[in-house]
């Protein structure tokens, strides 16, 4: 608003000023004299600048009439540039306008109208460099992909738009689920623009779903060459994909391979809890036992975990229950008071029959925090120390109907899994597998109470017959601990 004021105002000066000029040109009385072939003109101070104005003016007319001659003279000669401009730039007017209707159709949802100015926009440009785009996107909006298919094939003969057309067949095989010939188009898309980043993304999930860990890993290392991915970030997903890498050469039965690839996994991300149970194993497999006791530990210091306790109960197989428990003392060291240490402890304690230990161990989870594990090992307790099959009974009946505790819980979707992958079987989240308490967890178990009968084992008569035959009650306490956990699925 101010700057219209300040044109208003400058108009009025500039008509103010020459208004003054003119009355006091008018005013002096002086004037200009021409002669010309002994005619002699005697001009006025307005007649002077009218007659200047008019020379100006024919002047110009003068100079376009000159280019219309020579126009007319070369488009005699052969050259219609110089004449077709005016209608050149007539029909360009038009097809750029038609180019915005269409961007404005597809921005509204109007997938015919922008179809209808794409295809006007090409008949006045003739640039399919710029309408090829919009019609694709058109057809893709109206439905019409076989169509968007066409022009995106077009597209792929121009060097200039040759990744746009890639890049939308890319889209449309997504879409129709076609993961194979999106891979290859992922591939090729990344060859021409490997810095871009939604290619990048897309081609690692897909190199990820089919098992191409390698050359997702040379993706990874191109995002964070590129600064795309914090170095602790890179180092985590680079670890998930050396493990799982190293998971297929264990499948292959190629150990020396496998160890050095999860040895390496477990370097970059020692808190990754499978990548250190495969480096333990290929230590143990050396001959290394030691180095697999470091793992372990590190692993159990970051995060306990019942395949942690497996990997190290693996490193000496056939010792006895005394001998295991002393000897997983140096691993429960590391986190002594972390839920997944007393719940260890308790376990080993019951295999070692010392009840009051594991009573001791376990301490009040089974009321703080109870779930289906702490509960079944109370149970356990309960009947090693000889107490009614009512109270085993008890506890064994909240324990059907309590969380299942930690598990592998997607970040993304909340889906459970049973066994960690590097992409969530749900979502197909990379990377998005943690170990803890998911809110769904607990959910009771199907038919619970019909259970029980089998979970309680045998009838209190026919546990009193074994007792005067001699068996002893922490082989019941045991059979009631594996039954309950087979069913729970909660025993690491």
């Amino acid at each position: 608003m101010i700057w219209s004021f300040l044109k208003i105002v400058l108009f009025v000066a500039i008509v103010a000023g020459l208004t003054l000029g003119a009355r006091y040109l008018a005013e002096t009385g002086s004037g200009v004299r021409i002669s010309v072939a002994n005619v002699e003109f005697s001009l006025g101070p307005v007649q002077m600048v009218v007659a200047v104005l008019v020379a100006l003016l024919l002047l110009w007319l003068v100079m376009k009439l000159a280019g219309l001659i020579v126009a007319t003279h070369r488009f005699l000669n052969g050259d219609e540039t110089a004449l077709s401009r005016y209608f050149d730039r007539n029909r360009e007017r038009k097809g750029f306008q038609a180019l915005a209707d269409g961007l404005m159709a597809i921005a509204s949802g109007e997938g015919k109208v922008a179809l209808a100015q794409a295809a006007k926009a090409e008949r006045y440009l003739g640039r399919p460099e710029l309408t090829n785009l919009i019609a694709a996107q058109a057809a893709e909006l109206a439905g019409e992909s076989k169509r968007a298919t066409e022009v995106y094939k077009r597209l792929l003969a121009d060097d200039r738009t040759r990744f746009v057309g890639v890049r939308g067949l890319l889209r449309q095989k997504l879409a129709e689920g076609d993961t194979e010939t999106a891979l290859k188009l992922a591939e090729k898309a990344y060859a021409l623009k490997p810095r871009h980043q939604d290619v990048q993304d897309t081609l690692l999930k897909l190199q990820a779903d089919k098992g191409d860990w390698k050359g997702a890993r040379q993706v990874l290392g191109t995002k964070h060459r590129q600064g795309l991915l914090p170095r602790d970030v890179f180092r985590r997903r680079d670890a998930v994909l050396a493990l799982q890498e190293a998971k297929e050469v264990f499948s292959e039965d190629a150990p020396i391979e496998a160890r050095e690839a999860a040895i390496a996994a477990n370097k970059q991300s020692p808190d990754l809890i499978p990548a250190a149970v495969l480096a333990a194993r290929g230590y143990v497999q050396s001959g290394k036992p030691k180095y697999a006791v470091r793992v372990l530990k590190k692993a159990w210091q970051a995060q306990p975990h019942p395949d942690l306790a497996a990997a190290f109960a693996a490193i000496v197989p056939d010792e006895r229950p005394a001998a295991r428990l002393k000897r997983f003392e140096a691993l429960l060291a590391s986190n002594p008071n972390h839920e997944e240490s007393r719940l260890l402890r308790a376990e080993l304690q019951i295999a070692a029959e010392d009840f009051p230990a594991a009573r001791r161990a376990l301490g009040d989870l089974a009321e703080t925090h109870p779930t289906a594990r702490s509960l079944t090992i109370t149970a356990a307790i309960a009947r090693g120390e000889g107490e009614d099959d009512a109270v085993v009974r008890g506890w064994l009946a909240r324990a059907l109907t309590a969380s299942r505790g930690p598990q592998w819980v997607c970040d993304k979707c909340h889906n459970i899994q049973s066994d960690w992958s590097p992409t969530c079987d749900n979502c197909g989240g990379f990377d998005t597998l943690s170990w803890r308490e998911s809110p769904n967890a607990t959910a009771p178990m199907p038919n619970g109470a019909d259970m029980l009968p089998l979970i309680v084992g045998r009838r209190e008569s026919d546990r009193q017959e074994e007792d005067v035959t001699g068996a002893p009650a922490a082989d019941e306490a045991s059979d009631a601990l594996v039954i309950l956990d087979e069913e729970v699925g909660q025993r690491p």
